[in-house]
């Protein structure tokens, strides 16, 4: 009684259309979630995402939930989770694509799930990593461990989506660190991030990890701007 009474005092909003959800919604509204577009990537091992980084870095899978529009409601749900606090909405991407995932013989091949990282002055502003939710949901999923503590980003750059494609490519490896490689040498790494433009942050990360003996690199993201 007392959880419907808050409810009615403080109603939760649609992260999309900002409609007051039903007690049974979570997040985001049924009429909203059947609008988001899902990309079914993990069905087919040559997909966009991998298309992306061909020629430029070794792959064993890739794949993103959703497709990202400019002005579209997958960019309304990412701002209200980069720009407006709601942090819940990056583990409700990854337990959502950890769904997806159930039928893909691959995920039983990752080993660990390791974040695109922050840089500290952007962690420190924002409070959150928008990633994390959503690599940990997935880690939870594919029953592996979520490692936030091997790669490390040293400089801050400004957000990709958008930005020119000179722009983008001006990221440098020296942007990023790796600590406690002994933890990844032969392992098979899901590499997490929220959206894949030109993919320029993705590869650097990638290529970094790849210098560690061993490891193998699969990449899942929350969306791919189209």
């Amino acid at each position: 009684m007392f959880n419907d009474f808050f409810h009615l005092l403080f109603p939760k909003t649609c992260a999309c259309c900002e409609h007051i959800l039903q007690k049974h919604e979570r997040l985001v509204c049924i009429s909203c979630r059947h609008q988001l577009p899902l990309t079914h990537f993990h069905r087919y091992n040559e997909n966009t995402v991998k298309k992306v980084f061909y020629g430029r870095i070794p792959l064993i899978n890739a794949t993103a939930l959703l497709y990202f529009r400019k002005k579209g409601i997958t960019q309304r749900l990412i701002h209200q989770l980069k720009y407006k606090g709601n942090q819940e909405i990056s583990a409700f991407l990854g337990n959502w694509l950890g769904e997806e995932l159930q039928t893909c013989e691959w995920k039983n091949d990752i080993d660990l799930v390791i974040p695109v990282p922050l840089h500290r002055k952007r962690l420190r502003s924002r409070g959150y990593n928008q990633v994390e939710g959503f690599g940990k949901a997935l880690a939870s999923t594919l029953n592996c461990n979520y490692l936030d503590n091997v790669l490390i980003k040293k400089a801050p750059s400004r957000t990709q989506v958008f930005k020119s494609r000179i722009a983008r490519t001006e990221l440098k490896d020296n942007y990023f660190k790796l600590q406690h490689t002994n933890t990844v040498k032969g392992k098979h790494i899901l590499l997490v991030d929220d959206i894949v433009t030109t993919g320029s942050t993705l590869e650097t990360c990638a290529s970094i990890l790849l210098n560690i003996p061993e490891t193998k690199i699969s990449i899942a993201t929350m969306a791919i701007t189209v």
